[in-house]
């Protein structure tokens, strides 16, 4: 009945990187997804000869020689920069919290004034130890930073009050005292000529693939296909939500063309208001520097998950990892299972941490 060496559930980065790497390897792969596309997540759709982030904007940064390494192979990166802006009552900031931001909240042009300026902030809060979300980015900026630039973008994000927000959630905030408007410190940075697509599209290249499968919907008759799986999905779905169902938010998105060149002038602008109900508008072109005559945008809209939605990004909360860990302790015992990817181990991987961990997955399953 076995038909393949593994079957690999899902087609994003994850499940496509570890079907290249075993079918280079001589093995009989069969990759199945339940969506019509490859490329889970960072899969773009083409529209008036754009490429679409269709799930979000994803731009691919890291410093780890060995991953960016891995990635060419596939594809050729251009130079574009993430420079995101937030617009806050008709008011321009420049993220990260830099000192651009700073001049235009302050006036301040030294770094010594800027840093003056947020621990006097820091201090008339009086904030010893914070209960909560709003409290703990107070002690950490102060009261402009935070009401400006923090408040309605989070608040956004979770739906609902940062006072009712745990701490756990802003550990830290980025502050920079320099006039540096790129938002990764990393260094390798871009955007895929052509698209993310050309990506997966080479390494699913001479792999058998069936799009539209649900694996839950067949999972009887698949697991009997293969000697082992590659499981991509939620953690607590594969195990029947043995323990409870594990939390995420989601995200909705709406896309417009318009009859324009230009729209915003810039790949993504934040929207810092409580009121203004999407997070950011994001203007692809930019993303590959297009010249064409029309433009799509996408408003981004953070949505309460419950069981069915597309989940984004894992809630994790100590009740939440505390859950995580018993599925994780299932896992151990699995020889025929490989788990892996943003679902699978219930962490919000950038690209280049899905990359790193696939290829540790693939050196381990194949002992090199």
């Amino acid at each position: 009945m076995k038909k393949y060496d593994y079957l690999i559930v899902g087609a994003g980065l994850f499940g496509s990187i570890f079907a290249y790497e075993a079918n280079k390897r001589g093995k009989k792969v069969l990759v199945i997804d339940k969506r019509e596309h490859i490329g889970g997540n960072v899969y773009c759709e083409k529209i008036e000869d754009i490429n679409v982030h269709k799930y979000g904007a994803h731009i691919f940064h890291t410093s780890n020689i060995e991953v960016w390494k891995y990635i060419n192979q596939f594809c050729e990166f251009n130079n574009y920069i993430n420079s995101p802006i937030a617009k806050y009552k008709n008011e321009i900031y420049n993220l990260p919290f830099n000192m651009n931001t700073f001049n235009k909240l302050w006036g301040v042009i030294s770094p010594r004034e800027a840093k003056e300026k947020i621990k006097n902030q820091v201090i008339e809060s009086g904030i010893k130890e914070a209960k909560n979300l709003e409290e703990q980015a107070i002690s950490l900026v102060g009261k402009d930073i935070y009401e400006k630039l923090i408040k309605g973008y989070t608040e956004k994000q979770w739906g609902r009050s940062a006072k009712e927000l745990p701490t756990f959630i802003i550990k830290r905030l980025p502050v920079r005292f320099t006039y540096d408007n790129n938002y990764f410190n990393d260094r390798y940075q871009g955007i895929p000529l052509g698209g993310y697509n050309v990506i997966f599209e080479k390494m699913l290249k001479n792999v058998e693939l069936k799009l539209g499968i649900d694996f839950f919907e067949n999972r009887e008759e698949l697991e009997k296909k293969a000697d082992k799986i590659v499981f991509t999905g939620m953690i607590d779905q594969f195990y029947n939500y043995k323990y409870g169902i594990l939390e995420y938010r989601s995200l909705r998105f709406e896309s417009e063309v318009l009859n324009e060149e230009n729209y915003q002038g810039n790949a993504v602008i934040n929207y810092n208001e409580r009121e203004i109900p999407y997070t950011r508008i994001i203007e692809h072109k930019h993303f590959e520097f297009g010249n064409q005559n029309k433009t799509v945008i996408t408003r981004e809209y953070p949505v309460e998950w419950k069981q069915g939605d597309e989940p984004y990004y894992p809630v994790n909360d100590e009740k939440n990892n505390r859950l995580y860990e018993k599925y994780k302790a299932l896992t151990e015992n699995e020889s025929k299972i490989i788990f892996g990817g943003r679902l699978a181990d219930y962490k919000y991987y950038d690209m280049h941490n899905v990359i790193a961990e696939a290829l540790k997955k693939v050196k381990k399953e194949f002992g090199e």
